[in-house]
């Protein structure tokens, strides 16, 4: 008979490495697809390991969200895009130091929180959706909608924000190539656009037979 807790471990490890391993195929891959294919890889395990935590509205709206919508509209938009490879790598390279030492300031502050976490063995609690009697997507929507209604209506705006930033910044007119104004087409007459002509209907006459060739 296997362990449940010895299972479960054992998947989380399995998972989380997983999870490194196709986040490190993101930023090393070249090829600019297979990096977005390892992105949706990395959330798909990000989301079993939040199954793991009992976190089920998080590991759905993960896969529903990112992997089912907003992963499709980042291929998308990779495929359509032209980009310079060779000028990306160049980028690339150039900012490598900066990154490394940001990258490891970064792993330095995540051990020490955690060191400091272990070092003073600070107990998590009960499940708090467990103690109201509720499921854990009840207790997070109703958390969500009045604890932290405020916070959640900001970070809304926020994303909104972001959204119109991206599409003013991308925005962008080509010569040669035909586009849509809005502006123009609500200004439109119907009247100048089509024209009715009314004319007597004219029934066709047969045409007249071929006479044969001598």
């Amino acid at each position: 008979m296997i362990d449940p807790n010895l299972f479960q471990l054992v998947c989380f490890y399995a998972f989380a490495a997983v999870t490194v391993a196709a986040a490190l195929a993101v930023i090393t891959l070249k090829n600019s697809v297979h990096a977005v294919l390892a992105l949706v890889l990395t959330f798909f395990s990000a989301a079993c390991v939040w199954l793991l935590a009992e976190a089920e509205f998080l590991a759905i709206a993960l896969i529903v969200v990112y992997v089912g919508a907003v992963m499709v509209l980042f291929l998308f938009v990779v495929m359509m895009l032209d980009i310079n490879q060779e000028q990306v790598r160049e980028g690339f390279i150039r900012f490598l130091p900066v990154g490394i030492v940001v990258a490891l300031v970064m792993l330095a502050e995540m051990l020490a929180l955690i060191g400091v976490r272990a070092m003073r063995a600070v107990s998590m609690g009960p499940n708090p959706a467990e103690a109201a009697g509720l499921s854990n997507t009840a207790w997070l929507g109703r958390a969500l909608y009045t604890d932290y209604l405020l916070p959640f209506e900001v970070a809304a705006l926020i994303l909104t924000v972001g959204v119109v930033a991206a599409v003013a910044l991308t925005l962008r007119k080509r010569r040669g190539v035909r586009h849509q104004d809005a502006g123009e087409q609500v200004r439109v007459d119907p009247r100048s656009r089509i024209r009715i002509v009314k004319m007597d209907a004219v029934r066709a006459q047969a045409p007249a037979p071929k006479e044969p060739q001598a």
